[in-house]
């Protein structure tokens, strides 16, 4: 029989806009930042943590050699945790926290750390493929395709399910409408780590955010990837940096640790889909996840549904029929920032936290990825103590 699985601690870094803030910061400095919090936050002692299951996507430079394990030993934390990273590419993080929870739900492990971190300042978005081809001539070829690529992708889901320009920008400033409503009512303070940065001051609050965008502001951008197409860059993901983490163990090991569980791990899974469309995978797995939770769409009280780009949630809406008042409702990654190896737990982190200051009771989460996978994930409230 299955053991349950589930989080006692769930926060990040505020998100960094590329070049900005934590441009300076080593990805292995941050993923410690948040390890340290996590520690001083729940008084585990690390040395009783099982494992540290972390996200990373782009994994060269500063970002390669398994930088979960250097970020563990960057915290102070005794050599004897061990750590290893891995790649679902934009869900890796999301990943990392599956991973984490079917090891306890196993008894493999009691007490784990999943999380993720991505520095694009330091370690460009496309940098993996400047030294090759990662998918291969004959993948290429079996589709008929010259590129696997998520902007062209993005385009053709516009085209797909008929979306205009002035629908996807007006979706996108209103991303950035709800993220400031969330920032100025203190929806985040509960989660955010507080950075200390070289100059002696301390970065704390997201900084993607551009105040007052409307359709007509975002009618001045050239589409990026088609002359006559829909997508430009302020109805796609900003490139960022940030880290963010959980803690996973048994509602057992909790009450030993003197801790409340805030959400029950309720379901998972994870799909394949078209690789060339690519980023329609929240919409099968979606469908996947509520099977398997036995739920139903209107049971969720709350959707985290990644942006990555603007026909991505849009497209998701009209497939499973969310309401889009319960769709990211605190903005996502179009006005606050799309850190690649990091948003997993950092769209899990703002959902936990969301759920609990409102009684909801379930959320999902769902992530379109590279190559055309997708997780989804379903959180049971526990701890109502802030509703």
């Amino acid at each position: 029989m299955l053991r349950e699985a589930v989080i006692v601690e769930a926060i990040r870094t505020p998100i960094g806009k590329r070049n900005g803030s934590l441009a300076e910061i080593h990805p292995v400095d941050l993923t410690a930042i948040v390890l340290r919090e996590l520690s001083s936050r729940t008084g585990i002692d690390p040395a009783e943590i099982d494992d540290v299951i972390w996200g990373c996507v782009t994994q060269l430079g500063d970002q390669s050699s398994n930088i979960g394990r250097f970020g563990v030993l960057a915290a102070g934390w005794p050599e004897t945790v061990p750590a290893v990273t891995v790649n679902r590419a934009c869900g890796s993080s999301q990943q990392a926290i599956d991973q984490a929870a079917h090891a306890v739900m196993s008894g493999a492990f009691d007490l784990v750390v999943a999380g993720g971190v991505e520095s694009m300042s330091r370690v460009p978005l496309g940098a993996a493929r400047e030294s090759g081809l990662p998918y291969g001539q004959t993948v290429l070829d079996r589709y008929g395709v010259t590129e696997l690529a998520q902007g062209p992708s993005a385009e053709m889901i516009a085209r797909e399910w008929r979306l205009s320009r002035v629908v996807l920008d007006g979706y996108a400033a209103e991303s950035h409408r709800r993220a400031a409503e969330a920032v100025d009512s203190g929806a985040f303070s509960r989660q955010l780590v507080p950075v200390p940065l070289e100059d002696g001051s301390t970065f704390s609050m997201d900084e993607g955010l551009r105040r007052g965008t409307t359709i007509e502001t975002l009618s001045a951008l050239k589409p990026t990837f088609r002359a006559d197409g829909t997508i430009h860059a302020g109805n796609a993901s900003q490139i960022s940096d940030g880290a963010a983490a959980v803690v996973v163990t048994t509602p057992e090991r909790a009450a030993e640790l003197g801790l409340t569980p805030i959400v029950r791990y309720h379901a998972g899974a994870v799909v394949g889909d078209n690789p060339v469309m690519m980023l329609t995978g929240p919409i099968p797995a979606t469908r996947k996840v509520l099977r398997r939770a036995g739920l139903n769409i209107r049971d969720i009280g709350a959707f985290e549904v990644n942006e990555a780009f603007a026909p991505v949630p849009l497209a998701w809406l009209a497939e499973t029929g969310a309401d889009p008042r319960r769709t990211n409702p605190l903005g996502g990654a179009i006005a606050l920032g799309h850190p690649l190896g990091a948003s997993g737990a950092i769209l899990a982190t703002r959902l936990i936290h969301h759920m609990r200051s409102n009684g909801i009771r379930y959320g999902l989460q769902t992530m379109c990825e590279g190559g055309g996978t997708a997780n989804a994930t379903i959180f049971e409230l526990l701890d109502r103590s802030a509703s």
